[in-house]
């Protein structure tokens, strides 16, 4: 089973490490997960859950990788299981199928094991342009199962900015990769669809969430002892033990100085940002995304969840004079974070600030919800204000809400219309530049003289004073008398110039340089 395991490891992997902490680590770790997976020496139950509509194929609980942890473990503390199982989902090994934050819950939620291909101890770093063709390829698949969350959809189009000259080399892979991925099994493809991004996961974590790949064990262990490595980790030669350390008098050991802890904290910060994206902050958006703004009008908790959406949400009830019932709903939700010993003062201030006659902010409660709220004051706890809010949240799904996604700063939003241009038919530099020279031309070749001996008015005018319905069109005024009006003709004996009419203008110039 070990010798099992140690085949799984050395799979993409060429002469790997084993003297190296990470790798020690690695292998801890995907020993149990193998006996954690082997049905003969009691692993934990592998199955396919039904759903309403679907299967969910090979899936084991939280519950159950704990209850295995503690038995197989001889680990007596659930706190303890929970904390091990955290771990190793850490690093990716075990993943959740729902959700994108890799820990460990002791409950039903469903976990699936990591293919050994994606195992850490694989040694290989992925590129942003790996990354970028995983999010286009995401794109391309089913959305309702595989859509893009708000920080990968941002993380796309920063991607697709960086490597604008190359994201069509990106999107023909990605194409590839989907029509590989179609001639699957459509089991196989999910478990391989939730085990890629699980993947990304550890790889590319969710903001706020500790990216296990971007600390180095063994470089601590050098910056910790610097005189065993030729070159420490601040660029410092440092001479190596060439001589027993029995010889080697000893040194005084020399305190820390403010120097040194400078250093390592640039060396800890330039390790933290290793794998960020290196993104311009001109190339960052301050308006929500399109897809952002949609989520917004699935449900009223969707809004309520993002922060962006509840400024905007507030602006429209300041605007109709209603605000309060939102601020008196986050109030109640800030309420049930705090620390024990500031609930009683909370508890007042809102009660003064939304509740008590004469309150500045009052809100419109019915009476059996006020009196309820009335009597829990009397007693404040975290939860005494949980009738009246439910009564405002209520309220406002039913009718603040509605009347936001239909106003226009939520359509505004919605349909990310442009700015129309402030000077209609706006041409550049350029373009004026090439009309000019093309009109210039035209006139110059047109022979700029009347027929009757006259020079013609101004470029760009004919006789009569009035302007040629284009810029690069000539009009010239020949006489009509002694002939019919020719097809070419308009109203009024006006017609364009054609080369005959030009061949004759320049024999009439030679006529009246010859009287001359």
């Amino acid at each position: 089973m070990a010798q099992g395991s140690g085949d799984q490891r050395a799979v993409g992997t060429a002469d790997p490490e084993e003297s190296s902490p990470n790798m020690i680590v690695y292998c801890k770790i995907e020993d149990i997960i193998t006996k954690m997976q082997d049905d003969k020496t009691g692993g934990v139950a592998i199955r396919t859950v039904k759903s309403f509509l679907s299967k969910i194929p090979s899936v084991v609980t939280g519950t159950d990788i704990v209850q295995w942890l503690m038995k197989n473990l001889s680990i007596e503390d659930p706190v303890e299981a929970i904390h091990l199982g955290s771990l190793i989902a850490a690093q990716g090994y075990i993943f959740p199928i729902s959700d994108h934050v890799l820990t460990m819950k002791d409950d039903g939620t469903f976990y699936r094991f990591q293919a050994p291909y994606f195992w850490p101890s694989n040694c290989w770093e992925p590129e942003n342009t790996d990354y970028a063709i995983y999010l286009c390829k995401r794109t391309m698949q089913n959305k309702a199962r595989l859509e893009l969350a708000d920080y990968e959809a941002e993380n796309l189009a920063r991607l697709q900015r960086a490597f604008a000259r190359k994201w069509e080399f990106i999107f023909m892979q990605a194409e590839a990769q989907v029509k590989i991925d179609r001639k699957k099994d459509k089991t196989e493809r999910k478990i391989l669809d939730s085990q890629e991004r699980a993947f990304w996961d550890v790889h590319r974590p969710v903001p706020g969430c500790v990216n296990t790949t971007e600390m180095d064990i063994r470089k601590c262990r050098r910056l910790k002892n610097p005189q065993k490595v030729k070159k420490s980790v601040y660029g410092v030669t440092e001479e190596s033990q060439s001589q027993s350390p029995v010889h080697i008098p000893s040194q005084p050991i020399r305190k820390t100085t403010k120097e040194d802890i400078r250093k390592q904290i640039t060396f800890l910060n330039a390790q933290i940002d290793r794998h960020c994206l290196k993104m311009s902050k001109v190339a960052e958006s301050k308006e929500p995304s399109q897809q952002r703004v949609k989520r917004w009008g699935f449900s009223f908790d969707e809004i309520l969840k993002d922060q962006v959406g509840q400024d905007q949400f507030l602006r429209f009830l300041e605007s109709e004079f209603s605000s309060e019932n939102l601020r008196f709903w986050l109030a109640v939700q800030d309420l049930k974070k705090q620390p024990l010993q500031d609930v009683a003062k909370r508890v007042e201030e809102i009660w003064q600030e939304f509740l008590a006659p004469g309150a500045p902010s009052a809100i419109n409660l019915d009476s059996h919800s006020y009196e309820i709220t009335s009597q829990n004051v009397k007693d404040g706890g975290r939860y005494t204000f949980e009738d009246a809010q439910e009564h405002i949240y209520k309220l406002m799904k039913s009718d603040s809400y509605a009347r936001f996604l239909r106003s226009n700063a939520y359509q505004d939003l919605l349909l990310a219309k442009k700015k129309p241009e402030s000077e209609q038919g706006r041409r550049t530099s350029l373009e004026k530049f090439t009309r000019s020279v093309c009109c210039w031309r035209r006139v110059r070749m047109a022979a700029a003289f009347h027929p009757r001996g006259g020079f013609l008015p101004a470029v760009g005018k004919v006789a009569g004073g009035q302007a040629p319905p284009r810029p690069d069109a000539v009009l010239l005024t020949v006489p009509s008398a002694g002939r019919g009006p020719g097809p070419a003709e308009s109203a009024g004996g006006r017609r364009r110039s054609t080369s005959a009419d030009r061949a004759s203008l320049r024999g009439d110039l030679v006529t009246v340089k010859e009287k001359e």
